[in-house]
């Protein structure tokens, strides 16, 4: 299974945190602890303060599918407005601070907010998007296509350069993609023998866009 891979950030802003915080509960988490878990009752709304969060969907068997990461400013767990358990897990990838906002305050919000009503309903149409091409990529491209598609979507132009600041593991990136790490280390290697990326500690950088097929 492909991972869902946002382009577009959906962040609150400062008027829109310090009306929402005043209904939260902020708490702090070490790095890889379990926040939510698939399958949990649906409780509230977490908004990051601090630190980067992962959100993923995984078997019994302990494959993983990574659905995106969050950063300050962004916000997850908006599936509270429903009824049902959550869809997805969540983990810390570095220590965070996280404000809750308990689902009643959540709805009474979005009620009361028509600006955060229509960008929350952004960010669930972006979801919809964003998971229509994950089965288009999976019905019609390769383990390759899927990878470059990735890397392209991720990257930030930075004075010309388009750069993945995020440091991903080839085990992180195969989870994304639904490859095996082997598979994306060789794709990883092809690419850099090519002159098409440069991998180092801080990410990486994409010199040219990588072709459609290889």
């Amino acid at each position: 299974m492909t991972a869902q891979s946002q382009s577009r950030v959906f962040r609150l802003s400062s008027a829109e945190l310090a009306t929402i915080g005043v209904h939260g509960i902020t708490r702090k988490h070490p790095k890889n602890t379990i926040v939510v878990s698939e399958g949990d009752t649906t409780d509230g709304l977490f908004i990051v303060l601090e630190g980067r969060v992962k959100v993923f969907v995984s078997d019994a068997d302990g494959h993983e599918v990574i659905l995106g990461t969050h950063g300050p400013g962004e916000y997850f767990g908006e599936m509270a407005l429903d009824t049902g358990p959550r869809s997805a897990s969540v983990i810390t990838l570095e220590p965070c601070q996280l404000l809750v906002v308990p689902k009643d305050d959540l709805r009474e919000f979005v009620s009361s907010n028509p600006v955060f009503a229509f960008s929350l309903i952004g960010k669930l149409i972006s979801k919809v998007r964003a998971l229509t091409e994950n089965v288009k990529s999976l019905a019609l491209m390769d383990v390759y296509g899927r990878v470059a598609r990735l890397l392209l979507e991720l990257a930030e132009e930075h004075d010309g350069v388009l750069v993945i600041g995020e440091r991903l593991t080839q085990q992180e990136i195969a989870n994304r993609v639904g490859a095996s790490r082997e598979m994306v280390g060789r794709i990883l290697k092809d690419l850099s023998t090519g002159g098409y990326l440069t991998q180092s500690r801080e990410g990486i950088v994409l010199h040219r866009r990588p072709p459609l097929n290889w």
